[in-house]
C-alpha cells in the first residue's frame, strides 16, 4: 500500500457520484496557520492522509503518524516524538482508503512541526504544518 497525499485541512467530506464512484471534498488544506493566541499554545490541526491498495494486496495495514520538531526523511531519528498515532485499518484491494488523525501539538515557539506519515514499515511522507504569530 502506499500513501497518495497527505496534508493538513480544516474540513474532509465524502460524498457519492455516479458509478459507483466516490468524491472527496477537501477545504481549507494548509501548511501554515496563525497562532490564534501567543505561545505557548496547543493546537489540533487535522492531517488527512489518502491510501491505495493495489490489487494484489492483502488489504490489511497498519498507519503510523509521528509528529516531530525536526525533518528526519528516513525515520531514524531518535529524539522523543512530540505525539505518535498508530491506526489499523482495511481497505479492500485496488481501492482507496483515508486515515483522519488530529493530534494535539504543544508548541513553545512558532516554528515548524513535521508528521512523519507511513503504511506498515513503507517509506515515510513528511508533511511540514509552520505555526505563525497571531495576525493583529
Amino acid at each position: 500500500m502506499q500513501i497518495v497525499a497527505a496534508l493538513f485541512v480544516e474540513n474532509f467530506e465524502m460524498r457519492q457520484a455516479p458509478g459507483p464512484s466516490t468524491r472527496i471534498d477537501i477545504t481549507g488544506a494548509m501548511f501554515s496557520m496563525a497562532s490564534v493566541e501567543p505561545v505557548p499554545v496547543e493546537i489540533s490541526p487535522h492531517l488527512v492522509a489518502l491510501i491505495h491498495c493495489p490489487a494484489d494486496a492483502s488489504g490489511a495495514g497498519v498507519f503510523e503518524v509521528i509528529f516531530r520538531d525536526q525533518r528526519d526523511p528516513d525515520g531514524s531519528d531518535d529524539s522523543e516524538p512530540i505525539a505518535r498515532n498508530v491506526s489499523p485499518f482495511t481497505v479492500e484491494p485496488g481501492r482507496f482508503t483515508y486515515r483522519l488523525v488530529r493530534a494535539e501539538l504543544p508548541f513553545n515557539d512558532y516554528g515548524t512541526m513535521y508528521a512523519h506519515c507511513r503504511v506498515d514499515r513503507g517509506p515515510w511522507t513528511i508533511v511540514p504544518f509552520t505555526l505563525l504569530p497571531p495576525v493583529e
